[in-house]
């Protein structure tokens, strides 16, 4: 009898340990999602909206930070807070990715005798700036772009279909702003989104 009454303490013991560092896996996994955007929105200068960002994420921080603090002889609490940290980092980037916010110049190295690929970037709406240059095994044609993260898998497969061997390259872009006369659909946008800078 005094061994069912022990089994029954320790199942109800256990039931809610296990549901707490439940909680503190979930928040931990919240607010270090939200400070991997909100790194991200700061980088591109979006201070408005990374200064929310890290008043959530702060929150949410301190609450988990108090559920682990509270027991510290119950260390499945710690390890779920370590395996929260872990998974809101993989997560924020796989967040951040999916929103795909931002521009980024698009490089394209290529021998001058080879397939230009500026004409059909533009023809998909791209702007294209084209220099030439010099490379180690001779003259080469280098195209720029400006383009929304969200379009850059279908410039990529634009230049993969015309010329495979191209170089390509990828940079992030703080800010970008076009000349108005130049693309009048995209301007207002843009002017949205840098009041979020502010």
């Amino acid at each position: 009898m005094l061994t069912n009454i022990d089994l029954s303490v320790f199942s109800s013991f256990d039931t809610s340990v296990l549901f707490s560092a439940f909680i503190i896996f979930l928040l931990r996994v919240t607010d270090v999602t939200i400070g991997t955007l909100r790194i991200g929105m700061l980088v591109r200068g979006y201070r408005l909206l990374a200064g929310s960002l890290g008043f959530i994420e702060s929150l949410i921080w301190l609450v988990s930070v108090a559920q682990v603090l509270s027991s510290l002889d119950e260390p499945i609490k710690a390890v779920a807070y370590c395996a929260g940290f872990a998974t809101g980092t993989m997560l924020g980037v796989t967040v951040e990715r999916w929103l795909a916010m931002g521009k980024s110049v698009m490089q394209v190295i290529a021998p001058v005798n080879s397939p230009q690929v500026a004409p059909a970037l533009r023809e998909a709406g791209f702007v294209v700036t084209v220099v030439n240059a010099e490379g180690r095994d001779g003259n080469v044609r280098i195209a720029y772009s400006v383009i929304s993260k969200k379009r850059q898998s279908q410039a990529l497969d634009i230049v993969s279909k015309l010329n495979p061997g191209a170089f390509i390259t990828f940079e992030e872009v703080r800010t970008a702003e076009r000349y108005p006369a130049l693309a009048p659909q995209t301007h207002r946008p843009i002017h949205r989104m840098n009041l979020l800078r502010r």
